[in-house]
């Protein structure tokens, strides 16, 4: 399992973006603890923004409790993830990660989503917002069978 980033993690980045690339190589590994430790005890994850699938009041997926449940609902039931990162917008304590999110889903399937991904820290580098514009729409228009298993 890899994330395909299109900046080098080796070298000084500002804090936002290496919590959002701990963050992608938390889920592709699969570890919710790892991921889970990343955010602020009061961050709020909005993914995507507004009513979803996911999050049908649209007001997002509050502390650890309700960020742990989005795991279980989400990331969970999803057998692989490839971050494909085009672009990324640091200024200040957020970064705006603009790329495609690909899922492998149960039943060899898989679902792109195109979106720009917000992460907001605070000084410590803990993550305080995650906020997704994505369209659920969209993506699922990409769903169709896997052709490869990288």
């Amino acid at each position: 399992m890899g994330v395909d980033v299109c900046w080098d993690p080796a070298t000084e980045q500002p804090p936002a973006r290496q919590a959002a690339f701990r963050s992608m190589t938390a889920v592709t590994a699969g570890d919710k603890a790892a991921w889970l430790a990343l955010f602020a005890g009061d961050a709020v994850v909005e993914d995507p923004i507004g009513p979803s699938m996911f999050d049908e009041e649209g007001k997002g997926h509050h502390g650890q409790d309700g960020i742990s449940a989005f795991w279980d609902k989400t990331i969970a039931n999803v057998e692989r993830f490839r971050f494909t990162i085009r672009d990324s917008h640091a200024a200040g304590d957020e970064v705006a990660n603009v790329g495609t999110i690909t899922t492998y889903l149960p039943g060899g399937y898989r679902v792109d989503t195109d979106g720009v991904f917000v992460y907001r820290v605070r000084e410590d580098g803990l993550i305080v917002s995650m906020r997704a514009f994505w369209e659920t729409e969209r993506a699922m228009a990409t769903a169709r069978k896997a052709e490869d298993t990288a």
